[in-house]
Formats: C-alpha cells, structure tokens, sequence
C-alpha cells in the first residue's frame, strides 16, 4: 500500500506538452503536469496540471475528478452546456464526454484520472 502526498511538487520532474495539433481551436496552450502518483497497473494517476491560455477539443474516455486551484478556465459540452471554473471549484468529468476546453487565464488544477 502507497501513500502519495500530492500538494509537495519539490520531488516530482514535470512533463511539458501541449494538446494534439489537430485539436487546438486558438492559441497555443503549454501543458505542465506533475504526475505525483501512477498506480502499478498504469490506470490511475493524481497530481497537478497548469495551462496557459487556449482552447482545444477534449473527448474523454476515462474519469476524472479535478480541483482548480488557481486561474480560469471554461469547460463546454458540446450540447451548449457551459461552466466556468475558478479557485475551489471541483468537478467530474465522465467518460463520453466531448466539448471544448478554454483557458482564459492560466489554470493549475490537481487531478485524479482513472483510465477505463
């Protein structure tokens, strides 16, 4: 059994990326992600993710529970359905999901995913 403090990020080597070219809808969002935990299986990981401004089309096959902890961004369904998130905001997002992700100052989020 792991235990994984996830707001300490001293220890954790960040990855940079960016969201796949062919989904980028304006701007240039950098992606900062400090995977803090990864489970033996490779299905679920936590940690913390940062943005810069942009919008890309997100399609989600896993589930995931996310908490701003500073920024502002926009989520979208494709249905019209929008939510505006800020600092203390917490969320799900389902698998099936389909919409747009805007960020519209940059966002740092802490995450737990669990992939299907």
């Amino acid at each position: 059994m792991t235990l994984s403090i996830l707001h300490d990020l001293d220890g954790i080597t960040p990855e940079t990326g960016a969201p796949a070219a062919d989904r980028i809808l304006s701007g240039a969002p950098v992606f900062t992600t400090w995977n803090g935990y990864e489970s033996p299986d490779g299905k679920r990981f936590a940690g913390t993710w940062r943005s810069t401004p942009g919008s890309w089309r997100i399609v989600y096959d896993e589930w995931e529970f996310c908490e701003i902890l500073e920024g502002e961004s926009t989520v979208a369904h494709d249905d019209g359905r929008s939510w505006t998130l800020k600092a203390g905001d917490r969320f799900v997002i389902e698998p099936g999901f389909q919409g747009r992700w805007t960020v519209v100052e940059t966002t740092t989020k802490r995450y737990v995913v669990v992939l299907p």
